[in-house]
């Protein structure tokens, strides 16, 4: 053992005694305690910053919807549906997936789906946590909201989202075909059963009128509600004169899994809706500030909205209901 050496410049009697006497320089007993205490105190702020952080489940956040066009208050729901969750301090929203509904839904005014992904590309451009998927869009048939969350969820299992997904080209000739192509392929899997366990969980980004419309006769299943909020669950954005509470206490299958249903108020009025975009173009009106800029002059570059798009699938049944009521037709004949 090497004997003990005085500091430069410091008395052999005084280095002694500081470490005997356990004085406050870094070579004395006192010295060599706060050392060790801050060092255990470092430790157990590591240790709440890392329990705080797995003791959250991280969340993935899912709008699906015709989009047409996106507007500024499709991306609010974001922004909304992101603080809510992450300051009832039991979530992490990681990621936003905007989903635009495929041409086969049929519903009045859809105009083609390309234009619609390209759109919400557009609007998305500039942010670093939502993004456009463009899956559901690409399908041949109209396909159930559950089975686009079952997707995005196995997606998530098996860890394919850290795999950039191809989505129209904005700024290459071509786009349509490009995005026509991606076709190829992209038929809808079997449903399958997955462990979500350690996986960020997808839950429904939507508002309150989601949960008016599941009231609707034939246009959402039973057991598709019921997979809906029992396996990934809603976080619903109220709008001013809507009561979301009372559809939950209506339904015996909401008001059962009520503790997966996220009820955000939007305390800034905010009424902006495709709809009135759609109705404002027909007229002429501006829309500036109501959309995104670049999905204004995408808008009016082609023309997207008049008269004629309005009367787009006129006449013909929203996808869901035909099928829903043809499957109910058949049953009870089996019946």
């Amino acid at each position: 053992m090497e004997p003990m050496k005085a500091r430069r410049g410091v008395p052999f009697s005084s280095f002694r005694a500081e470490v005997v006497a356990g004085g406050p320089g870094p070579f004395g007993l006192r010295g060599l305690m706060t050392a060790m205490m801050s060092e255990c105190h470092l430790d157990q702020q590591l240790q709440l910053v890392t329990a705080d952080t797995s003791e959250k489940t991280d969340v993935v956040l899912l709008a699906c919807g015709s989009f047409n066009p996106i507007t500024n208050m499709h991306l609010r729901l974001f922004e909304l549906g992101k603080d809510y969750m992450n300051a009832t301090g039991k979530y992490r929203v990681i990621k936003g997936i905007i989903s635009p509904v495929g041409d086969a839904y049929r519903k009045k005014g859809l105009i083609p789906a390309h234009h619609r992904v390209i759109m919400a590309e557009l609007a998305t451009k500039n942010s670093h946590w939502v993004e456009v998927d463009t899956w559901e869009s690409l399908q041949k048939e109209w396909v159930e909201t559950v089975k686009v969350l079952r997707h995005h969820q196995e997606k998530l299992a098996t860890g394919s989202c850290d795999h950039p997904q191809s989505s129209p080209s904005l700024d290459r000739p071509g786009r349509k075909r490009k995005w026509a192509e991606q076709n190829q392929n992209s038929s809808p899997k079997k449903p399958q059963a997955f462990k979500p366990t350690g996986v960020p969980r997808v839950k429904l980004l939507c508002g309150a009128d989601l949960l008016e419309s599941f009231s609707v006769p034939n246009l959402w299943k039973i057991e598709d509600i019921t997979q809906i909020v029992a396996n990934y669950g809603l976080i619903c954005i109220t709008r001013a004169g809507s009561d979301a509470q009372k559809f939950i206490y209506e339904s015996d299958v909401l008001w059962r899994y009520q503790s997966n249903i996220h009820l955000v108020d939007e305390w800034i009025t905010n009424d902006i809706s495709s709809t009135k975009i759609r109705r404002a173009l027909r007229r002429g009106q501006s829309i500036r500030y109501l959309v995104p800029d670049l999905v204004q002059e995408y808008i009016e570059k082609h023309d997207l909205y008049s008269s004629e798009s309005e009367d787009r699938n006129v006449g013909v049944i929203l996808a869901p209901l035909q099928r829903n009521i043809a499957e109910a037709k058949h049953n009870s004949s089996m019946a």
